[in-house]
């Protein structure tokens, strides 16, 4: 049953229970979840921990990847998806919404609404997509004072830092902003953009002990690599941002073509989740038999008097 009314509801915090995640052995694996409906399916496809991505968000807003949604926006998609599933949610908190306390604000605020990581990220407002060319970075030591801000108001949130810095830094740049990033309070490393092979090695040698995020973004820099592949490069997550986003919203175009063509659906019925499926999915019997559970009808004894 989703965790929204179910009984067994996590008892432990998001946050521990994504420290254990990361401490057994493995790769941990984190497909992206933009809503609802997406998690409970990640869920049933046996993954134990989920990722909110920002272009995922903004998109399914029909909005572009530029830093302009909202704390609060974000914690909607959080509770979406924590609340379906129950899983540890890894979330993308941009370039921290403005400088330390606005970090710190940002942190509580996902902790409350139910996210066990944020990843914030060097660059500067407006942000892009970390594949896209001509990215600002921020002052190493500013980014280093808004990894301290999460590290300090964090409960049991990892924080997860990401650095931006290969594409115009080189992979040394880049790792000199990491490492002062961890020395600032990062649990984990999350170097983006990383063009081949080679770079995802060097880095991960330059960084030993230390956990380390690997994006395998489609249509991106990086080439693409299995979850197993980057654990022999040396990482501890992989997180495939909007593939389910991209594959959700190829189907629904083709839908509304077909529907434009055709007037009506009778062409797409094979594509379709059936009713019996969603509801299978969102679990929609056992709201059924929790309801009937709670609210008993109560058969009047007798006539009032009057």
């Amino acid at each position: 049953m989703p965790y929204l009314v179910a009984a067994d509801l996590p008892s432990e915090r998001a946050g521990w229970r994504f420290r254990a995640l990361l401490d057994r052995p493995g790769i941990l694996q984190m497909p992206g979840a933009h809503n609802g409906i997406a998690a409970l399916q990640a869920k049933a496809a046996g993954f134990e921990a989920l990722y909110l991505s920002g272009a995922g968000m903004s998109s399914s807003m029909g909005l572009p990847d530029l830093g302009v949604i909202t704390i609060d926006e974000v914690c909607f998609f959080i509770r979406q998806a924590v609340r379906a599933s129950g899983l540890p949610v890894l979330v993308d908190g941009d370039t921290g919404y403005g400088e330390a306390l606005n970090v710190m604000h940002m942190v509580r605020a996902f902790e409350e609404a139910g996210a066990a990581a944020v990843h914030i990220e060097d660059q500067l407002l407006p942000k892009k997509c970390g594949h896209l060319n001509d990215k600002k970075l921020a002052d190493p030591y500013d980014m280093a004072a808004k990894v301290a801000a999460a590290a300090r108001a964090r409960r049991h949130m990892l924080v997860v830092a990401r650095t931006d810095a290969a594409a115009s830094e080189g992979i040394d740049g880049a790792v000199a902003r990491a490492k002062r990033y961890v020395e600032a309070g990062a649990d984990a490393i999350f170097p983006e953009a990383l063009v081949d092979a080679e770079m995802f090695r060097a880095f991960a040698e330059a960084m030993p002990g230390v956990p380390l995020l690997a994006n395998m973004t489609e249509f991106g820099r990086t080439p693409f690599f299995t979850a197993a592949e980057f654990e022999a490069m040396g990482y501890k997550m992989v997180i495939w941002p909007v593939s389910a986003l991209r594959m959700a919203n190829k189907a629904q175009a083709r839908l509304y073509h077909a529907l434009k063509r055709d007037g009506g659906t009778h062409n797409m019925l094979g594509e379709m989740q059936t009713r019996a499926e969603l509801y299978q999915t969102i679990g929609y019997d056992q709201y059924e038999a929790l309801d009937a559970s709670i609210v008993a009808t109560v058969v009047p004894q007798g006539m009032p008097q009057r």
